[in-house]
């Protein structure tokens, strides 16, 4: 499924205009964003947790010729399932 995809469902589901799910998603991501930029966890009860995690500077080995690389540290968005997402995911998709 792509966003596209995405949109039409919440489209048809909520009986409203594409261009209004496509509002609704893309204020729904923006603010996933900006609760992470403020190092927020983000939760939607039973689908997941969205939150940031720090990545430690570490070397790596370039893997076509093996010379030692440093990679700096960064922060990375970490996600946690949750319980009905497991659920879901365990039956195959099933209800």
């Amino acid at each position: 499924m792509n966003k596209g995809h995405l949109i039409e469902k919440v489209a048809k589901e909520a009986g409203i205009s594409k261009v209004a799910a496509d509002h609704a998603i893309d204020s729904v991501l923006a603010g996933v964003c900006d609760g992470l930029r403020r190092g927020e966890r983000v939760t939607f009860v039973g689908f997941g947790t969205f939150s940031i995690t720090e990545r430690r500077a570490r070397t790596g080995r370039n893997p076509q010729t093996g010379a030692p690389i440093k990679i700096a540290a960064k922060k990375a968005v970490r996600f946690t399932t949750g319980k009905k997402l497991n659920q879901v995911v365990n039956r195959n998709g099933k209800k």
